[in-house]
């Protein structure tokens, strides 16, 4: 299967589950990671945030509330309408492998369990164009599924499971910077955390002005 069937095949899976999915997700607390990524932004509040892979609009609420001006992309018809409706934000349809983002717009970019979706082959320059529509010195956080550099199906759902090594040589290669990482959940034994989070920072070479 090409890139656009594979991402297109697990989209479907979301727009049949939408419903179970937001029941069997909105609870769930994620305060950790959110905390991750406006401890890390460096500019002065309100942020403008993007929320990729935002799903039914649970953390682009949660956003919102905190004052932020939060705008969410999801690939999922079914999601984007429940993400509208139930955050009141604006929210994007839009495939991660054909992104279409403006430049420099972001101080934050949140993909909380959504680019593990990626296949690897496309995910450099999924990873470039979230490094172009950061502002220099913006921060992009995300949580996988860790793994041992596997990718497939997994059911419906395709999915790409690093272990951080090569998780961070991606993210330096589209020209981030490590803040931190971790894993999820805190406080138990690794092979209990099934969950790698990363945090990082948009940096760009200064080109001197031509004389």
């Amino acid at each position: 299967m090409d890139i656009e069937n594979i991402t297109q095949a697990t989209l479907r899976h979301y727009e049949r589950t939408a419903e179970q999915f937001f029941a069997g997700t909105i609870d769930h607390d994620v305060s950790q990671n959110i905390g991750a990524l406006l401890e890390a932004i460096q500019a002065d509040a309100p942020y403008r945030l993007l929320d990729l892979g935002c799903g039914p609009g649970r953390d682009l609420k949660a956003f919102k509330a905190m004052g932020h001006e939060a705008t969410g992309i999801d690939g999922s018809a079914r999601f984007v309408d429940m993400a509208r409706a139930y955050s009141g934000c604006d929210v994007w349809q839009q495939d991660f492998v054909q992104l279409a983002l403006p430049a420099q717009y972001f101080d934050g970019i949140y993909a909380n369990a959504s680019l593990f979706h990626v296949p690897s082959a496309a995910l450099p320059q999924v990873l470039t164009d979230l490094h172009a529509a950061l502002k220099t010195g913006g921060v992009l956080f995300s949580s996988n599924p860790r793994g041992d550099n596997r990718e497939g199906w997994n059911g419906p759902r395709y999915g790409s499971y690093y272990d951080y090594p090569t998780w961070a040589a991606y993210l330096a290669a589209a020209g981030f910077v490590e803040v931190q990482h971790y894993y999820r959940p805190t406080g138990l034994p690794r092979e209990q955390q099934p969950w790698l989070a990363s945090v990082w920072r948009c940096v760009r070479e200064r080109t001197e002005a031509l004389p």
